[in-house]
């Protein structure tokens, strides 16, 4: 059965799993030590009597997973953000206070940061070539994310200046990407380290919109191909990751297409790659098992402002935070239990918050007009993975 965290626990979750070892050049964080009580009566000695205290056997080495959707930066999203401080910078920090307490509640989140961080001295630009402000890493991180994936068909909107400026800006809050590279050492993979379980975590791309990369530096970023990936998986294990996930930035808004199969078919046979989750479509797309490998297709939008084209598309306001459980079994390998979906929606009538769709249907401070929003984005994502959802 899949393991559920119900939204009245994320806060209470956080304090008790949060605590855990992450390699990859980030510190560890210390673990939670409890202090015995004291007798009030002589604060240096302990009590005469104690309780006796009882000690909850641990469960096998697990790492909770979370995975959310396209965070593509359009214009009316910065210009929000710059509203947001009186015109003194960007704050994105609002727009995620919603689905916080969530992502933190994991052990190990995910985003998919689709566009690159504007150069120093460049101002913010939006389709067709994206330049996000800085800031919109300071939120991702201040949500709780640990990493992003970060190949897609925008990598190479601002050139090599873009990669440098995003990788650089992933540095100063703190937390990692895969997907781009300022050296042939850094679209390598890493083995990051999480409860005692080693992983890598990989991403690539179906192309740059026309756009290449300069002659001799195909590395700055990665194109799937499903030999290079199963390589780069093989080659994680051999440095000791013991699971590998793929970030892939695939497919169509219409429906899963045939290329996306046939790759990930290839890519789960090969018995090296472990989780497959999607990005591009803007849409929310299936959750399927392939070769037994879970592959989620489409995680759908994170925080957008689509259209862009004047066409309403209301599903590409839907998305879902997909969390997955990994347990180490007792034949030393990996149980992946059934990814369970939060479905998502961004309230561009309010702030331009990414809101959790169904904790939303019954919060009070909402108005009726945005709750008969949730309601229809929920039946939307229903209709493409009802099965995965949540419980109340």
């Amino acid at each position: 059965m899949p393991r559920i965290q119900f939204p009245h626990d994320f806060r209470t979750a956080r304090a008790h799993r949060r605590r855990r070892r992450v390699r990859d050049d980030r510190p560890a964080f210390a673990p939670l030590v409890e202090l015995s009580p004291v007798d009030s009566t002589n604060p240096t000695l302990p009590p005469a009597t104690e309780a006796p205290t009882t000690t909850e056997p641990a469960g096998p080495p697990h790492i909770e997973f979370a995975f959310s959707g396209d965070v593509l930066i359009h214009s009316q999203l910065y210009k929000r953000a710059l509203n947001n401080t009186g015109g003194n910078g960007y704050d994105f920090t609002p727009m995620f206070a919603v689905i916080k307490p969530l992502i933190e509640s994991v052990d190990y989140a995910i985003c998919h940061l689709e566009v690159p961080i504007a150069p120093a001295g460049e101002n913010p630009s939006t389709f067709p070539l994206y330049g996000a402000p800085s800031e919109i890493l300071d939120a991702v991180a201040g949500a709780g994310y640990d990493r992003c994936s970060t190949a897609s068909n925008h990598t190479l909107d601002k050139g090599v200046p873009g990669i440098e400026s995003t990788i650089a800006n992933f540095e100063r809050v703190g937390i990692t990407q895969a997907g781009m590279a300022r050296t042939p050492t850094e679209i390598e993979p890493t083995v990051l380290e999480v409860n005692g379980i080693k992983f890598t975590h990989l991403s690539y791309t179906y192309g740059y919109n026309g756009l290449s990369t300069p002659e001799g530096e195909e590395w700055r970023s990665a194109l799937i191909d499903p030999d290079r990936i199963i390589a780069d998986a093989t080659k994680a294990r051999e440095m000791g990751a013991e699971f590998v996930v793929v970030s892939l930035h695939w497919g169509t808004q219409t429906a899963v297409s045939q290329s996306q199969r046939s790759g990930a078919e290839k890519i789960t046979s090969s018995g090296v790659v472990d989780l497959i989750v999607g990005h591009h479509a803007h849409m929310i797309q299936p959750i399927e098992q392939i070769n037994g490998v879970w592959t989620v297709f489409g995680l759908g939008n994170s925080l957008s402002y689509h259209p862009t084209d004047g066409v309403p598309q209301a599903n590409t306001q839907d998305g879902m935070i997909v969390t997955v459980n990994v347990v180490r079994n007792d034949a030393g390998g990996f149980t992946v239990e059934q990814p369970v979906v939060h479905p998502t929606w961004v309230d561009k009538s309010d702030g331009m918050v990414i809101r959790l769709v169904k904790p939303g249907l019954s919060d009070p401070n909402l108005s009726a007009a945005v709750k008969d929003q949730l309601a229809v984005s929920l039946r939307r994502t229903t209709d493409v993975v009802g099965a995965y959802i949540a419980p109340d």
